[in-house]
């Protein structure tokens, strides 16, 4: 039985189709009785190279074709010129029956769209969707770091009332001081007075103590003040150093690049002027763009 197929030729993915007619008991790429054209399916028309003669000639002589080339066949109006000629047709009257078929299928490719606009359309979409979710990540992260500023000024003014108080306490601790001291000068005077007459050498030994005395309240007051001072000077150079920290973390941050920071464009064209081993990563899992992964897979096949 003689059979109508497709015999594969070319190189390694970039096949061209051979249309044959060959004995069914012939292997795939075997001894043909006849070559009729070429098939190319890699080009987006699916270009098409056909002896119509010789494939009607094959019908009329009972040779059966395989599904894909009767599908082929069909595209081309042989299956309808073959389909007329088994009624009894003339030539005149095919001829006008093929001219109306190749009309109505001009219309039918206008009104579908090509491969390439159905990329582009899709390519849009997903621009505009893309833009969406970087504008509601904007308004988040706006939101958020408004709450972190309404945060961090509360926090600065729960700070400025634990300084007021204590500021007040120490103030009011001094003035204790103070009063204790007036308070025990006033004392000293009065027993110096009455132990004016009879010892005075012992009234000068006493103003003596009690003015060592004072002196060295006065310095430990003092040496106390230095201390906290130092102590409020480290804390302030920690937290500039957590500050530091935390800016140089966030600014390591931001260099990393992902696709889905990008716009398609702008990650395809990524894609293709980066080296493979460099796009390690660059396209996260959560990527759903086709466009941007269809890239990717082209990068890959490639190299």
């Amino acid at each position: 039985m003689l059979r109508i197929r497709l015999q594969r030729r070319g190189r390694k993915k970039r096949p061209i189709h051979h249309i044959v007619v060959a004995d069914n008991r012939k292997p795939r790429d075997g001894r043909i009785i006849e070559d009729l054209g070429r098939f190319d399916n890699v080009t987006p028309k699916n270009q098409l190279d056909l002896n119509r003669e010789r494939a009607l000639h094959w019908l009329k002589q009972g040779a059966q074709p395989t599904d894909t080339v009767r599908s082929i066949f069909k595209d081309e109006g042989i299956m309808y010129e073959m389909h007329l000629i088994r009624w009894g047709k003339s030539e005149e009257e095919i001829e006008e029956a093929l001219a109306e078929w190749r009309e109505r299928r001009e219309e039918k490719e206008k009104e579908v769209p090509t491969r390439k606009e159905r990329q582009q359309a899709l390519l849009e979409a997903e621009e505009k969707e893309f833009q969406k979710q970087l504008k509601k990540k904007a308004e988040e992260a706006a939101k958020e770091k408004a709450k972190q500023e309404a945060l961090a000024s509360e926090e600065d003014d729960d700070e400025e009332k634990e300084a007021a108080a204590e500021a007040e306490e120490e103030a009011e601790v001094a003035e204790e001081e103070d009063q204790q001291e007036v308070e025990a000068k006033e004392e000293s005077a009065d027993e110096e007075v009455k132990e004016e007459e009879t010892e005075e050498v012992e009234a000068e030994a006493q103003e003596e103590e009690s003015d060592d005395e004072s002196a060295e309240e006065e310095a430990e007051a003092k040496e106390g003040d230095t201390e906290e001072e130092e102590v409020e000077a480290s804390d302030d150079e920690e937290e500039e150093d957590e500050d530091t920290e935390d800016t140089t973390d966030e600014e390591e941050e931001s260099e990393a690049e992902v696709s889905t920071d990008m716009l398609a464009k702008e990650a395809i064209e990524h894609i293709e002027n980066t080296p493979l081993d460099e796009l390690e990563g660059f396209v996260p899992e959560d990527e759903d763009r086709v466009t941007v992964q269809r890239a990717l897979d082209d990068k890959k096949e490639n190299s």
